[in-house]
């Protein structure tokens, strides 16, 4: 029989593991009570705006982070706007993403000596009552002291899937509607916000977010804002000849024989992609998408700028570019005009470069290796051997980047709306991978307001105020006042 003093004894180490336990914080929940208020002035097309708002930084969002300065977020909330008490507990969360060109983003400097830098969209998000979420991420970068690295395809999406999971487990705690999130980046951060957008819920990435201690929550989001959209790599080559093939860059001409191969084999891949135009158009192929993009966008696009333009300006512009057309309000030229003001930026092949060198071969690279081919047509070339393959894991990495691979799979957690937008003059990737994604997407009936800006550049963006505007038309959300200081 066990003496009383054993029994008391036990009895005491459990209440101390009990009271250990009971104490022991969920490293998944959200600190609600750790804020600075931090304040700020909007410059807006109505005036100035005075914003007061909660700031939560560097917060990790998974429980076992490879590294918390990447997989960490802040999270902004407003509670005054322009002296008028604000409740943001049932607001839109724009999901903000700060990667560029497959970069990591370290969370950890995101904290200046005297303000919270944020970018104009989040300004005018809080301006608008919204919650700000903006988010550290892993990159092609990343590399431990010893050389390895931990940030190549498809860590970054894995990272923006696991906050976004940490943002729904903290549904009631971390303010803001976890059902209206709405994801935006610019280039290679407007592919994995397409990607954000057109993955959520796929089983695929299990197996990588139960690694890093994801939260059992879904990943799906609400809507998608892609700026110049830097997607569907594995035929972003094809697609880059089949648009600029016959125009010079600063070199010249590229090899012709090979930017002939590319573009046929675009246009076989555009073929079998069975996408059904705008209108009557009927199916968009290599042959008739001159016409398409012309029709739709282009036109559309040189007309408006030339229409809002004062006619001093427009007059102007016209007597310099003489290769447009305007009559009856309606701007119009031929695709060769068009690529040729533009210009050839890029090499060939513009993304799996012989050489390994770009963004997106780094992006390929495994733990011990820096860059990587990612198609068939540059491995082959580098080999001179037709039937040379990329590795099987790269093939499987290159579907997880892709945002049109979850689109083709008909995946049920894709988000029901889409902003996207993009400048006539951006020749880092084809006009075609954004409108394929547009098409494609509009193709299953998902609501997507598509524009390109006239002469814009990269990441362009004339509309900010228009894009807030569409998050509170998708969602109906308009500023909760609760009292009004004299």
């Amino acid at each position: 029989m066990m003496k009383a003093t054993h029994l008391v004894f036990i009895a005491i180490v459990l209440f101390f593991c009990n009271l250990l336990k009971a104490q022991t914080v969920n490293p998944l929940q959200f600190p609600k009570d750790k804020f600075t208020l931090e304040t700020k002035k909007v410059r807006t097309t109505k005036g100035e705006v005075e914003v007061i708002y909660r700031a939560y930084m560097h917060i990790p969002y998974v429980a076992n982070p490879v590294d918390k300065d990447y997989q960490s977020l802040n999270v902004f909330v407003p509670v005054k706007i322009d002296g008028k008490d604000t409740d943001a507990s049932n607001a839109p969360i724009l999901f903000e993403i700060a990667m560029g060109g497959y970069m990591s983003v370290n969370n950890a400097e995101s904290i200046e000596a005297k303000q919270v830098k944020l970018s104009y969209r989040a300004d005018l998000a809080l301006v608008a009552g919204f919650v700000v979420v903006s988010t550290g991420c892993r990159g092609r970068d990343n590399r431990t002291a010893n050389g390895k690295y931990y940030g190549k395809a498809p860590a970054v999406i894995v990272d923006l899937k696991a906050a976004v999971r940490y943002i729904r487990f903290n549904k009631g705690v971390l303010p803001g509607n976890v059902d209206w999130i709405v994801s935006v980046g610019c280039s290679a951060g407007g592919a994995v916000s397409a990607l954000l957008g057109t993955s959520g819920n796929s089983p695929l990435y299990e197996s990588y977010l139960n690694k890093i201690g994801a939260a059992n929550a879904s990943d799906n989001i609400f809507a998608s804002a892609c700026y110049s959209p830097i997607t569907d790599l594995e035929h972003a080559d094809m697609a880059y000849e089949w648009m600029y093939g016959q125009t010079p860059n600063r070199s010249g001409l590229v090899d012709q024989k090979l930017s002939k191969q590319l573009a046929k084999a675009y246009a076989e891949y555009q073929q079998s992609l069975n996408l059904k135009g705008r209108g009557d158009f009927g199916m968009v192929t290599a042959q008739n998408y001159q016409d398409y993009l012309i029709r739709y966008f282009l036109s559309p696009s040189a007309s408006r700028f030339l229409k809002d333009s004062p006619d001093s300006v427009r007059n102007d512009y016209l007597k310099k570019n003489i290769w447009i057309t305007w009559k009856d309000n309606k701007a119009s030229f031929t695709f060769k005009d068009f690529v040729s003001h533009v210009g050839r930026m890029k090499g060939l092949p513009a993304f799996d470069d012989f050489n390994k060198k770009s963004p997106e071969n780094i992006l390929f690279g495994n733990d011990s290796v820096d860059a990587r081919h990612f198609t068939n047509f540059s491995l082959r070339h580098l080999k001179s051997n037709k039937r040379s393959e990329i590795d099987n894991d790269i093939k499987n990495f290159t579907n997880l980047m892709n945002a049109l691979y979850f689109v083709k799979q008909d995946n049920k957690g894709c988000a029901q709306y889409w902003w996207l937008r993009n400048g006539t003059s951006d020749n880092h990737t084809s006009q075609t991978v954004m409108i394929n994604l547009a098409t494609r997407l509009q193709n299953i009936n998902k609501d997507v307001n598509a524009w390109l800006f006239w002469d814009g550049v990269h990441c362009a963006d004339y509309d900010p105020e228009g894009f807030i505007e569409w998050i509170k038309n998708i969602t109906g959300y308009r500023i909760q006042i609760n009292t009004i200081e004299k």
